[in-house]
């Protein structure tokens, strides 16, 4: 297919061009493929004055209407997805089949968010239970907050574009996209195919530019700004957005258990794949995985084995399980990493080199609990094992860290699982499976470094409502 010369942007209906350009990158070939323009303040009032008008439209508008233009979006989406996945793996280096599945899960997020948007509902509340509320009628409500910000990363551009746009629009809000210069040829096409299926002019405005994303912070005319990034972008925009409701889904260092009593092969085999699929850029990513000293050297051997059947290359041939990270400089970061921890004692299993973008499926065993490559969030495909005596030590190393997204346990004790559900601080904690799993109907977010509020359709739309207490008085 045709790569587009240019990422525009898109302002009250209309594709605008502007002379300030950056360059997008194929991560693979590293050549230049496109430019993206920039959004100046000009055109970032006319997007915002836009955005205010349509959110008034919009919140007046009947909830299955809504959802009615909701789904017909996703059914275009869907019948695209074969379009985005080429674009993603041109851009952003993602295989074709991640990309497919993204496309589609992309979908089904704006099908999910189009039936949550039926069932926003309020709470009677009991008012004969104090003497002042006696005699007296109260229901709590929940109301549109009018123009969200949704800030979005590179590494699942459509599907965490969806996780903002759909529950916005269920609960009747307008939407100014700022999404990652380096997906912004996938979302273009994303918000094209969005407009086409019948999504309202006001209902999205789509800007690029770092000083565009920080007009849409200090912007009165934002009510709610929902954030996907790394944890030192998401503490400036909390810093930044002054009194403005934030969501912030941060970065994590995907701690994942391996008990004793585990299954051994489909422990060894998921956290293989889940720690270098996507190329590891997922803030989920099986990172750190903790294993029982008894069984330990086996699954070091298995995961390695398993990560070497991986094949890491050129995102559009379809044999390819494994592309390259977003750019040459997040390469070299990684690497660096991995040089760190192999300096600090660990031990290479496998892979350890990169070429350009194209890091291969790294496995290392012994790794010192201190290290940045544990500690810190490495965001490539690289996995670091470590063994266990004490599993209680275990839970405080992962919650003595600064993130807290999810975190995976194998084990066949229930009374393990639920005491790990009881004592890990995290956002989610999967049992029987790696810190890399997400449905997108569940509530998803982290806490201390790994961020605020919750996505999911239903959990999202909450926090792109406010609540409104009405008292009736007799």
């Amino acid at each position: 297919m045709r790569i587009p010369e240019k990422a525009a942007l898109y302002i009250d209906g209309e594709w605008v061009d502007t002379d300030r350009r950056r360059p997008a990158v194929n991560p693979y070939t590293g050549e230049e493929i496109a430019t993206v323009c920039e959004c100046p303040p000009a055109l970032l009032s006319r997007a915002l004055a836009a955005a205010a008008r349509g959110a008034a439209d919009i919140a007046a508008m009947a909830a299955r209407e809504r959802a009615s233009l909701i789904r017909q979006a996703a059914a275009a989406v869907r019948g695209h997805a074969d379009e985005l996945a080429h674009l993603m793996a041109v851009e952003t280096g993602k295989p074709l089949a991640d990309g497919r599945t993204e496309a589609l899960r992309s979908a089904e997020t704006l099908e999910l968010s189009a039936e949550e948007g039926l069932r926003i509902e309020g709470a009677h509340i009991p008012m004969e239970s104090s003497a002042i509320g006696a005699g007296k009628i109260g229901v709590s409500l929940r109301f549109p907050v009018g123009v969200v910000a949704a800030i979005t990363p590179f590494n699942a551009p459509v599907n965490l574009t969806a996780h903002k746009l759909g529950p916005a629009w269920a609960a009747g809000n307008a939407v100014v996209l700022k999404s990652s210069p380096m997906a912004a040829l996938t979302l273009q096409r994303y918000v094209e195919i969005l407009a086409q299926a019948g999504i309202p002019p006001g209902w999205l405005q789509s800007i690029q530019g770092d000083e565009a994303a920080i007009g849409l912070l200090r912007a009165p005319e934002v009510d709610f700004i929902s954030f996907t990034g790394s944890s030192r972008i998401g503490e400036q925009v909390k810093a930044g957005s002054g009194l403005k409701r934030v969501a912030l889904e941060l970065g994590g260092n995907g701690y994942t258990i391996v008990a004793p009593d585990a299954d051994l092969e489909e422990a060894a085999r998921t956290c293989a794949r889940n720690g270098m699929r996507l190329a590891g850029q997922s803030c989920i990513s099986v990172q750190n995985v903790c294993v029982h000293r008894s069984i330990y050297e086996e699954f070091a051997r298995r995961v390695a084995y398993h990560a070497s059947t991986l094949r890491a290359g050129d995102p559009l041939d379809a044999a390819t399980d494994v592309g390259p990270v977003i750019n040459a400089h997040s390469a070299g970061r990684i690497q660096g990493l991995v040089d760190d921890a192999v300096r600090s004692g660990a031990r290479l299993m496998l892979g350890g080199t990169h070429r350009g973008a194209l890091v291969q499926p790294t496995v290392l065993a012994d790794v010192p609990a201190a290290c940045h490559a544990v500690r810190g969030e490495i965001f490539g495909p690289v996995v670091a094992l470590m063994p266990y005596d004490d599993i209680q030590a275990v839970f405080s190393q992962i919650n003595a860290g600064p993130f807290g997204l999810q975190a995976g346990i194998f084990t066949a004790s229930l009374p393990l699982a639920l005491e790990a559900a009881r004592k890990l601080r995290m956002g989610a904690v999967i049992v029987n499976g790696s810190s890399t799993w997400r449905s997108d109907q569940a509530p998803y977010g982290g806490v201390k470094a790994s961020g605020i509020g919750r996505e999911g359709p239903r959990f999202a739309i909450r926090e792109m409502t406010e609540e409104r207490f009405v008292v009736f008085n007799a």
